[in-house]
């Protein structure tokens, strides 16, 4: 006769015969559930491996398309371009940023007296060159294109005076200079204490020409400096890059440049055709 007794039920009730006793580490011991991986762990590489994040090749894709942009509306809307000289003062003063509208005289616009235009000035100012050779003498076309270089020195910016058709005169000591006969009021730009000129002159401007003086007269080599050249110092409307509209930097000589009153009361040109649009 054994003389161990059965295991008590939680009852104190025997426990029924034929049970065998269970091990001290399974009566004491639950299992253990599988450790699954942090789901964390999981989305992170699988973001890694789709490859959604921006990669250096789509940022050069995307300079590439800004530049672009920014190229073709230099080429045909507008450009910035920076003042190289004290020519312009006080309307402008050197390092100012312009910003040149290409369209001013297309579709129909045509230049007027007062406007400031930026133009090329190769064959009236200057004598034409060769190109500089090299990606030097391109990396350098690209920056003024862009704003961010100079341009080079065949790129002038001066004030319209006369147009086709127009007698401008000057008298060496006269106060004013005269468009068809009638005098000029230079006050509203000007350079403060300057005369009109340094130098007479006498000319008609031939159609389809230009003739430009800068706004400090004492510091300006303009269309007066080259009466005596072939072409007569007067610029072609062909050359005109387009009309300086706004002043974009610094900051603080952020402004428009609108025509001068004293241009309004400049009457058309004797027998002119109008070609120039509003001459007044």
């Amino acid at each position: 006769m054994s003389s161990h007794e059965p295991i008590a039920d939680r009852d104190g009730e025997p426990a029924p015969c034929g049970v065998r006793e269970p091990s001290r580490s399974a009566a004491v011991s639950a299992p253990t559930p599988p450790v699954e991986a942090p789901a964390v762990a999981e989305d992170v590489s699988a973001e890694e491996e789709g490859g959604h994040g921006w990669g250096m090749r789509d940022l050069a894709k995307l300079a590439a398309v800004c530049v672009g942009v920014l190229l073709l509306v230099n080429a045909f809307v507008a450009q910035p371009f920076s003042v190289p000289s004290l020519s312009m003062e006080n309307t402008l003063r050197p390092g100012d940023r312009l910003l040149v509208d290409k369209l001013a005289y297309q579709f129909g616009g045509t230049v007027r007296r007062g406007d400031v235009v930026v133009f090329d000035g190769t064959d009236s100012f200057v004598r034409g060159g060769a190109d500089d050779p090299g990606i030097g003498g391109e990396l350098r076309k690209l920056g003024a294109a862009l704003g961010i270089g100079p341009f080079d020195g065949s790129v002038f910016v001066k004030r319209v005076i006369g147009v086709g058709g127009d007698r401008v005169t000057y008298r060496a000591g006269d106060r004013q200079l005269t468009v068809n006969g009638a005098a000029l009021a230079e006050g509203d730009y000007l350079f403060p204490g300057d005369a009109p000129s340094e130098v007479g002159f006498d000319i008609q401007v031939p159609p389809g020409e230009l003739f430009v003086l800068g706004d400090h007269r004492s510091q300006s080599r303009d269309s007066r400096d080259h009466l005596g050249d072939p072409g007569g110092g007067f610029v072609p409307v062909r050359k005109v890059i387009g009309r300086a509209d706004l002043v974009l930097f610094p900051i603080g000589r952020w402004r428009g440049l609108d025509r001068p009153a004293g241009f309004a009361a400049i009457p058309a040109a004797a027998g002119g055709s109008g070609a120039h649009g509003d001459q007044g």
